[in-house]
């Protein structure tokens, strides 16, 4: 039997000849947020790819905070980014790691350096040191203060450490080499005098780290293998070699970078994020209308979904973008199967079959999932008065619609075929209620096929159903004029959300929890929001409609 085989990514090739080679007994590789926002989608992509490769390869995957810069950092975010990671089922060893955990450790590999005459203390301004540092194509030329003794430095380090001097005063820089054709090496800041009050380690501290000092420092701490970062980082590795080979880590970790997951017309960048909640033009960070990870489960995926999406994104060196619509064809594949599906009328109009039985109230059967058997059935009660949608009724329907219009007969789904005969309306013209027929010996399940129509649509019963809040979501972007202004403002999409209060569902919807997911038939797939509902108002957001633009490719 032939079985296919799963060609490997340039990651796992590395990996393959580390392991074969000997240079790593064990993977280890690590998930390292700034605990300065929420994760998006983007994120998720890095979570997934180094909790897979760790899991592939019988290693051990670490969630560590990076969390250097207090000016940006707080509790709100550590706790959403520890909530999405253990969401989307990775699984990490040692408990919550955080940078600032080995904030000794890294002042005493800094001193190191100033002993090794590898880093000084340096009085030149933020702007004086920009001046300094040259361009692109000139070089840079060193600090009058690069020079000074390790005694002096020793002593100034210290006297940083012991708040003898205000933000900005002085910092610490590695001393490599201003003529670097590369900007990162041209002697880097690798500490900075800051006074503000740590999330994790309050006020011990008034002197910080810098992102690249730090950031290789951890990884070799922990042991990880494989430092697998987005392709910005790519002309920082040069530093980061430079950080773990002059403080002497033995057996130091190896700097991969791959390409960042682009989705077409959505917001991803912290910064802008940031302030559309800022400015309250989104529902906070979980806006179902964003791509945080946050507001990706509020809104109704499930982590399947967001790994089926991360597995059809490849990983490579080459910067892609993927089709928003791709995403919600992994949300669709994953809840099919899944999700029960139930009659709900967003556009509602009374239908009334005259006749019917004045007061009678009868329970059909209907599945909950017709490609899933397991899931079972319901009773759904019908009457007199029932609501369909105003768009399957119409006046002077053109040619091939096959729904309501006086004399044309369609199947109410699970029910009977009924037939138009008629309509009422208001003094404007607009029609208020429709009438008709129907046909007791078409009973659903009777057998019955003496007669074929060719329309079926949904309904629900008119005093046996829920009336329900539901939003409709779209594009936060408006696409045709891009994402972004001149300014840097997001085009927002003024009909991204569509509010209707007067939507109707089968009464028999009950035992529900927050975030359960539903397919409403023909309306699309639709979630109970998690946040603003409430035990006895369910608010249903909508993940995605029923028709699809995206199409896979041929294999």
């Amino acid at each position: 039997m032939d079985t296919e085989v799963k060609s490997k990514n340039f990651i796992e090739k590395i990996i393959d000849e580390d392991l074969a080679n000997g240079t790593y007994k064990k993977v280890v590789t690590r998930f390292p947020p700034e605990p300065n926002g929420y994760l998006h989608i983007g994120h998720a992509k890095s979570i997934l790819l180094n909790y897979g490769l760790a899991k592939e390869y019988g290693g051990d995957f670490h969630l560590r905070f990076d969390d250097t810069n207090a000016k940006k950092e707080n509790t709100e975010y550590v706790e959403s980014i520890i909530k999405d990671v253990e969401w989307l089922g990775a699984k990490y060893v040692g408990g919550v790691r955080y940078a600032s955990n080995y904030f000794d450790q890294m002042y005493e590999l800094a001193v190191k350096l100033i002993k090794k005459g590898k880093a000084y203390v340096d009085d030149l301004t933020a702007d004086e040191i920009r001046e300094y540092r040259g361009t692109l194509t000139e070089p840079g030329k060193n600090s009058p203060y690069r020079d000074r003794s390790i005694e002096e430095n020793l002593d100034l380090f210290e006297r940083m450490k012991n708040d003898e001097f205000k933000d900005g005063e002085k910092v610490l820089r590695a001393k490599i080499d201003m003529a670097s054709p590369n900007i990162n090496m041209r002697d880097p800041i690798i500490y900075r005098v800051a006074h503000v009050t740590h999330h994790n380690t309050g006020d011990k501290w008034c002197i910080y780290p810098m992102y690249d000092f730090a950031h290789p420092i951890e990884d070799a701490i922990e042991g990880v293998t494989h430092s697998i970062c987005t392709l910005e980082f790519e002309d920082h590795r040069p530093l980061y070699n430079w950080v773990v080979t002059e403080t002497e880590f033995p057996n130091p970790p190896k700097q991969i970078e791959f390409s960042k997951l682009y989705l077409t017309n959505v917001v991803t960048g912290k910064r802008y994020i940031k302030k559309l909640v800022e400015e309250r033009i989104v529902d906070g960070w979980d806006d179902p209308r964003l791509v945080t990870i946050a507001a990706l489960r509020r809104r109704g995926f499930t982590p399947e979904s967001l790994k089926m999406f991360m597995d059809m994104t490849s990983v490579t060196k080459s910067q892609s973008s993927a089709d928003y619509a791709m995403l919600e064809y992994c949300i669709r594949d994953d809840l099919k199967p899944k999700a029960p599906r139930l009659m709900a009328v967003l556009d509602p109009i009374k239908l009334v079959i005259d006749n019917y039985p004045e007061g009678q109230v009868e329970y059909l059967d209907a599945p909950n999932n017709v490609e899933n058997e397991a899931l079972g059935s319901r009773k759904i009660p019908f009457e007199k008065e029932l609501y369909i949608e105003r768009d399957d009724f119409m006046v002077n329907p053109p040619k091939k619609y096959y729904r309501f219009f006086v004399g044309n007969e369609v199947r109410l789904m699970n029910a009977y075929f009924v037939t138009c005969t008629g309509y009422e309306t208001d003094e404007n013209g607009n029609v208020t209620v429709i009438h008709g027929t129907y046909d007791p010996e078409t009973k659903s399940g009777s057998g019955f096929n003496a007669r074929k129509v060719k329309g079926t649509i949904h309904w629900v019963a008119a005093h046996h159903s829920k009336k329900v809040t539901v939003r409709l979501y779209e594009q936060l972007v408006d696409e045709e004029k891009g994402v972004y202004n001149e300014d840097g403002s997001v085009n927002i999409n003024p009909n991204s959300l569509t509010v209707i209060d007067n939507a109707y569902i089968e009464e028999n919807i009950k035992d529900y929890k927050p975030g359960d997911a539903f397919q409403f038939v023909r309306k699309g797939f639709f979630n109970i929001d998690p946040k603003d509902s409430t035990e006895d108002t369910p608010i249903f957001n909508r993940i995605a409609s029923m028709k699809s633009s995206f199409k896979l490719p041929k294999k």
